[in-house]
């Protein structure tokens, strides 16, 4: 799994820490005491975007020059019509933490626009985790666990009044939650799902990948195209292949007018959205 492989071990070993400083029964608690999580809403226009502030990327390195403000950036998503912002949380190729979700969280909440946990979660503490502290969703890659161990995760979301965006990467992560979405059906959760056209080997992008793989993705579940849109042309072309939303990181984090390039491509899904 490359990438993933590093990345599972790495969240293992922050599972047990956490743990050992919250117990499972502890952070039950903490999350029974907060307040429902809103719904989340997505634009009857048709087309979406999901605006990732992003410290570092494994492929491109340190972003987080464009970022001394971080809250005044995700403000800045959420008045572009961002319908929700992705919080990146892994520290040691992404440079994230949690107190980044709490902060985001807090930001956003005027807004109405929900701050996603993205992460390589392992465990269904780490979703009660992202509850916790301040995520309205949370980010499942489908080939991160063993099926059980996901069905757990999403029960977790689920019950805490969550959003999934379950990610694939190929045919067979999407055999695998076309099966998941049969299960589910008629069960009061919102799941999105995500196909990730990045190569986890070489971390290339392969936009092609979303043309290929469109009619595989389960029906019951809006789909998002990730990574790979940099351009509104690029934005435009997957909503013409049925994508309901987009998530973009690095080309904003690259743009200080990040306002006016989400806006940008938020148009340019829309015009032609179905």
């Amino acid at each position: 799994m490359g990438l993933l492989s590093d990345m599972v071990a790495g969240s293992e070993r922050r599972l047990i820490a956490a743990r050992a400083v919250v117990s499972d029964a502890e952070l039950r608690e903490r999350c029974a005491a907060l307040p429902p999580v809103p719904r989340l809403r997505l634009s009857a226009a048709g087309f979406d975007l999901i605006a990732e502030l992003k410290l570092r990327s494994p492929a491109l390195g340190d972003l987080s020059a464009q970022t001394m403000d971080p809250v005044a950036r995700l403000r800045g998503y959420a008045e572009a019509g961002a319908a929700i912002c992705s919080i990146l949380t892994e520290p040691s190729r992404f440079d994230g933490d949690l107190s980044h979700l709490r902060q985001a969280a807090t930001a956003l909440a005027p807004y109405g626009v929900p701050a996603m946990r993205k992460d390589f979660l392992v465990d269904p503490y780490q979703v009660l985790e992202a509850r916790a502290n301040g995520a309205g969703g949370v980010l499942l890659i489908v080939r991160m666990v063993e099926r059980d161990r996901l069905v757990a995760m999403l029960d977790a979301a689920a019950e805490q009044g969550l959003f999934v965006l379950l990610e694939a990467f190929d045919a067979h992560d999407l055999e695998v939650a076309a099966e998941l979405a049969a299960e589910r059906r008629g069960r009061d959760e919102q799941v999105l799902m995500g196909l990730n056209c990045r190569d986890l080997q070489t971390l290339q992008i392969e936009f092609a990948r979303f043309e290929r793989l469109r009619e595989q993705l389960p029906t019951a579940w809006p789909a998002v195209a990730e990574s790979g849109i940099i351009t509104p042309a690029d934005a435009a072309h997957v909503a013409r292949l049925g994508y309901r939303l987009v998530l973009v990181g690095t080309t904003l984090m690259q743009r200080d007018d990040h306002v006016q390039a989400a806006r940008e491509l938020l148009a340019a899904g829309r015009g032609v959205a179905r």
